[in-house]
């Protein structure tokens, strides 16, 4: 049976931390992961992307392409991220191929989603934060901690 294509999505630090913490799930399917930081773990199927944040117009536009590119050519099934930049354009542009998109806000905003996890829900099939205090009727939803 064929497994099915998941592609991993995260910015460095505690974001891409809280990502690979999910490794074990992860292994059970085709993973590729996709960051701008490389950690052990994330096996021959990486993919670098350029740090780019909100701020950062131009790094933007570069990083909105290269996340294009591998995401129709790996064709996932699945797109899940822990944030930021990378991670919602990730969850947009999976939806547009019809993947499954899974958003887990990370667990540094205990106070109110990120930027990116506020613009994330239009696009999750699954849209999660870390904080019972931050759920909504419309969303977030609280499931636990990667953590």
């Amino acid at each position: 049976m064929k497994k099915k294509k998941l592609l991993a999505v995260a910015s460095q630090g505690g974001h891409l931390i809280q990502l690979l913490r999910l490794k074990p799930v992860f292994d059970r399917y085709q993973t590729s992961y996709v960051s701008n930081q490389y950690r052990e773990g994330m096996e021959d199927d990486f993919s670098q992307v350029i740090d780019a944040n909100s701020d950062e117009k131009l790094k933007l536009l570069v990083l909105f392409a290269q996340m294009a590119w591998i995401i129709f050519t790996k064709r996932p099934d699945v797109v899940i991220s822990s944030g930021a930049a990378p991670g919602l354009i990730a969850i947009m542009l999976g939806k547009m191929v019809g993947a499954k998109t899974i958003w887990i806000d990370s667990i540094a905003n205990a106070e109110e989603l990120s930027l990116s996890g506020k613009k994330a829900g239009a696009f999750a099939d699954l849209w999660l934060t870390q904080w019972p205090n931050l759920v909504q009727p419309t969303g977030p939803q609280y499931q636990g901690r990667v953590l």
